[in-house]
């Protein structure tokens, strides 16, 4: 994996020239290697600047020492944040590998502790996760008075999707955003609710009054229940009514699961349903509506545990959205560090603790 730093030098400095005391690439460099270790606030990542001063100043400036945290969140809440996000697409795109038929999970996150009393809406981040590489491959912030309906054309626009299924929940279930994904030479697997009039009612019908064309059954257990996960497809598109306008679709999809929880014994059970433009196999499309809920175990619930974004209270500026970017690469890097078999939280303590540990992770 190719450092991220080289990345970030081209970016332009927000502060006004007279008040420029410290070097931009310091405080950038601080910023990344204080969060892979752990330091989830402004004062941490002062705190860590001073802890490790003696060992910073070996290979970096520093004219004035550690810059305080006050001028690393007037820093971050001036940075143009999609300058900044353009720079990590460009890092996440020279490091991410994705092989033909990698399902890509695009799906929407609140940074609850980014709103204010009284003040704008919370920061709401899509973001795109490659499930295999476990890798976020770029995020775009949803406007203000908008939702992800408008944003993730937008991220999809700057992806490199060729050869990959994009899996995205039922908001984006939207026309416009299934032929911007054949557009990038990728495939969809989009799920259903009510949100495009008779589509969801039509293809249930479908699927009650057409035989199936695959079925397949996988059954899964951990985490202290058994799952069973019956998909059946349909090729059969008939009975839907604008087929045509669904720009390469091919296939219905009926996603069945039933959850036995061990230690209560209670049996939940939910039906699914998705249209996609992968031809009709029931087997792989099983698998990688599976793999979509990775964005959920392997990014958004690891930013809230691991890197502590929920309850984050940046609110200046651009404060929350550039220190989201922090948080993947951080989690980018640790992710995809194989030496070490332990967890994200013991990897972050790691490089706290061991100096060339954390340069083997920034690739000095």
């Amino acid at each position: 994996m190719e450092s991220p730093l080289q990345f970030f030098a081209g970016l332009e400095d927000p502060r006004v020239e007279r008040t420029k005391v410290h070097l931009m690439g310091d405080i950038i460099f601080i910023s990344i290697a204080s969060v892979l270790c752990g330091a989830d606030t402004w004062d941490e990542i002062e705190y860590f600047g001073k802890c490790k001063f003696e060992w910073l100043k070996t290979f970096l400036k520093l004219p004035e020492g550690i810059p305080s945290h006050d001028t690393f969140n007037r820093f971050f809440s001036a940075l143009d944040p999609e300058k900044f996000e353009e720079c990590f697409l460009q890092w996440a795109q020279s490091v991410a590998h994705l092989t033909e038929g990698e399902v890509v999970s695009i799906d929407g996150k609140a940074m609850r502790g980014s709103k204010g009393k009284g003040k704008k809406g919370m920061v709401h981040l899509v973001s795109a996760w490659a499930s295999a590489n476990e890798l976020v491959l770029g995020q775009y912030k949803v406007d203000d008075k908008s939702n992800e309906i408008t944003a993730i054309p937008h991220l999809l626009e700057v992806l490199v999707l060729k050869g990959c299924i994009v899996t995205i929940d039922a908001m984006g279930c939207q026309k416009d955003i299934a032929s911007a994904v054949i557009g990038k030479g990728a495939d969809y697997i989009l799920a259903l609710k009510g949100n495009q009039g008779r589509l969801l009612e039509q293809v249930e019908e479908s699927f009650r009054f057409i035989d199936s064309t695959q079925v397949s059954v996988e059954n899964d257990l951990g985490h202290g229940r058994i799952e069973k996960r019956t998909c059946s497809v349909i090729a059969d598109l008939s009975m839907i009514g604008q087929r045509d306008q669904w720009d390469s679709l091919k296939t219905l999809i009926k996603i069945e699961s039933q959850r036995c929880h061990k230690a209560t014994q209670k049996t939940e059970k939910e039906t699914r349903y998705y249209i996609s433009s992968l031809y009709p196999n029931a087997a792989h499309i099983n698998t990688c509506v599976r793999s979509h809920w990775r964005i959920e175990n392997s990014l958004h619930w690891v930013l809230d545990v691991a890197f502590n974004e929920d309850h984050s209270r940046k609110r200046a500026g651009y404060a929350a959205q550039n220190h989201s970017v922090l948080n993947r690469i951080a989690l980018n890097i640790i992710k995809n560090e194989k030496t070490a078999r332990i967890g994200i939280k013991s990897k972050r303590l790691k490089a706290g603790w061991d100096n060339n540990y954390l340069l083997s992770l920034l690739k000095i």
